[in-house]
């Protein structure tokens, strides 16, 4: 992981990116559908934390004891205009290294578990304090590793915008199963369209697509290669 200046300068980097533009403040959205949202994620995550707290007390329970600890897996993410938040997931990997001590591939650290987790979405659910917190929205583009800062394109880095989500665009367009640039491309599509109301439709499509397990995987990898910049071969 970076150390704090380089994420600090990553940071005001793509801050000095997006600010370019005139229609920084959270995309094009105007005011007032920024507070329904913004009131819209506060209500709908309160109520979420509370309806589903039996089912996150469960979830962890299993964690613990199929996985071990920790429960929750947490790592420092890139939010709005690239400010780092902490992001709060269940843990779906065990543990596991090679004998020069670096973590084993993806698909070896997944256990039938931690695949169920993911391909149903009930890791996220963790990403609900973060919403209830302000550092994240339900609907949005992906918050990614705090190093694929760098390395967007001016265009690319527009997706941040906007407050990072659970789900977005991308993720009902295709999730994993598209190439990190289309996945950026509806990402940016998001920031120049959202809408209350395509939140909602977001949402709906969203749970459409968790039912039926779709685009989890990038073709041939437990889950998607890691991005090293447009036009340059990603690696698992």
């Amino acid at each position: 992981m970076e150390s704090a200046p380089e994420v600090k300068w990553l940071y005001y980097n793509v801050k000095s990116s997006v600010n370019a533009r005139s229609t920084m403040d959270f995309g094009t959205i105007k005011p007032m559908t920024r507070f329904l949202k913004r009131l819209f994620d506060l209500l709908a995550s309160a109520l979420l934390l509370i309806l589903l707290s039996p089912l996150l007390l469960i979830l962890a329970l299993l964690v613990r004891f199929k996985l071990g600890r920790p429960v929750l897996f947490s790592q420092e993410r890139p939010g709005l205009r690239g400010h780092p938040f902490k992001l709060y997931k269940f843990r779906s990997m065990r543990d596991a290294y090679d004998d020069s001590g670096k973590p084993l591939p993806d698909e070896q650290r997944l256990t039938p578990f931690g695949r169920f987790l993911r391909s149903s979405s009930l890791d996220e659910l963790p990403e609900l304090f973060n919403v209830l917190k302000g550092e994240m929205s339900l609907v949005g583009p992906r918050p990614l590793l705090t190093a694929y800062l760098e390395r967007y394109t001016p265009e690319q880095a527009r997706r941040h915008e906007v407050l990072p989500g659970i789900t977005g665009w991308a993720q009902v367009n295709g999730r994993n199963a598209l190439s990190w640039e289309e996945k950026f491309e509806l990402d940016v599509w998001y920031v120049d369209h959202q809408s209350l109301w395509l939140d909602i439709k977001i949402l709906f499509i969203t749970l459409w697509k968790a039912l039926k397990r779709e685009g989890i995987n990038a073709p041939g990898s437990a889950t998607a290669p890691e991005f090293m910049g447009t036009g340059k071969p990603s690696f698992k």
